[in-house]
């Protein structure tokens, strides 16, 4: 049985990782709306991807024998001035995702809650992956800076991009 202090971050995260796919939406409902489809579905792709990690959570609070509680979600940031500041808004909540998870990672060292840790050491890896990604692309963006062409071609990249969850 979960202490209530880690079962209350545990839902947190659960909660969080549901708002970042919201966000993600957000981000993807901007490109749309510029009519760069590619960019569009590289957000859609991620917002699936962090409802997966939400659900991960949810599994295995359920699995612990403890309630999964679904909060309210704030309304997402929907004002980006370019592609560039999604991107880097992207990564500042990737940032904070990561921040959380160490977090909740501390808290179940401190209680010595061996199956959380478990579980929590793919998160720690995913993180260092999304962040990773995300500050690639912001300097691809900055390089590419006003070269339509190349722009174009990142943004046809994009839209092959998918989303495969890896088997459990």
């Amino acid at each position: 049985m979960l202490d209530d202090k880690l079962k209350k971050a545990l839902n947190d995260q659960m909660n969080f990782e549901f708002y970042a796919a919201h966000s993600y939406l957000a981000m993807a409902a901007y490109c749309s709306s510029e009519s760069l489809d590619g960019f569009a579905n590289f957000f859609l792709v991620q917002a699936e991807e962090e409802r997966f990690h939400a659900m991960k959570f949810y599994n295995f609070i359920n699995a612990l024998g403890e309630r999964a509680t679904i909060q309210s979600l704030n309304q997402p940031n929907n004002s980006f001035s370019s592609v560039l500041d999604a991107f880097e808004k992207a990564l500042k909540q990737e940032k904070e995702v990561t921040k959380s998870i160490y977090h909740l990672s501390d808290l179940a060292l401190d209680g010595r809650e061996h199956a959380t840790i478990s579980f929590l050491k793919w998160f720690i890896e995913e993180q260092v992956e999304e962040e990773d990604m995300f500050d690639s692309i912001i300097n691809k963006l900055k390089r590419i800076d006003n070269d339509s062409n190349a722009f174009f071609m990142l943004d046809d990249e994009f839209s092959k991009r998918t989303f495969t969850p890896e088997e459990e």
